[in-house]
């Protein structure tokens, strides 16, 4: 787990901006850190649950309207390693974390309509610190190509971003949020 989920207690800009598209229903905050998103999504009426290898930083997610999964989603090999169930959760919300084996079983878990909102670093990361290791770093595009390499047509996105940010700290990120069709249901996702 990164430093990172442990110094910040605020919300993701990405993930505030994205999160009221997220229909009712259950949420996964995947590698929840201290519970910054895993909180704004309750606080929308979601039901969330957050997981975290890490008890004491799945201890200051709990709260009303937050079940907490102590799992090391990295043990196991890539099937074994999975829990949820398809097409479960309304929402999905992954921030400064990156387990490759796991982004398939994350678009698989995505009920039709459900949004997915991911955050975590790219490649010219290690020029401002930690995670510097390029198997925790983005390649140029990677959350798209993973989308349509394991979502097919069935993922849309929604928005894409790859490049710098200032805050809260100086990284190199991208940013992805997704729909999961379901005919009709990309009409009720505005943009802007």
């Amino acid at each position: 787990m990164s430093d990172v989920h442990l110094i910040q207690d605020q919300p993701s800009p990405w993930v505030r901006r994205f999160a009221p598209l997220i229909p009712p229903g259950e949420v996964l905050d995947l590698a929840c850190g201290g519970g910054r998103h895993a909180r704004l999504l309750a606080s929308l009426g979601h039901a969330v649950l957050a997981v975290d290898r890490d008890p004491a930083a799945l201890a200051a997610s709990a709260g009303e309207g937050i079940t907490v999964l102590q799992a090391d989603l990295e043990q196991g090999g890539e099937r074994d390693g999975w829990p949820f169930e398809e097409a479960r959760f309304a929402g999905i919300v992954v921030t400064n974390y990156l387990h490759r084996p796991l982004m398939p079983h994350l678009l698989r878990s995505l009920a039709p309509g459900g949004v997915l909102v991911y955050e975590t670093f790219a490649l010219g990361n290690e020029r401002f610190g930690k995670p510097s290791n390029p198997a925790f770093l983005l390649r140029p595009g990677e959350l798209l190509d993973i989308c349509r390499l394991h979502g097919g047509a069935a993922i849309h996105t929604l928005a894409f971003e790859d490049g710098h940010v200032r805050q809260p700290k100086p990284a190199m990120i991208q940013r992805l949020c997704a729909v999961r069709r379901d005919g009709a249901a990309l009409a009720a996702y505005p943009l802007g």
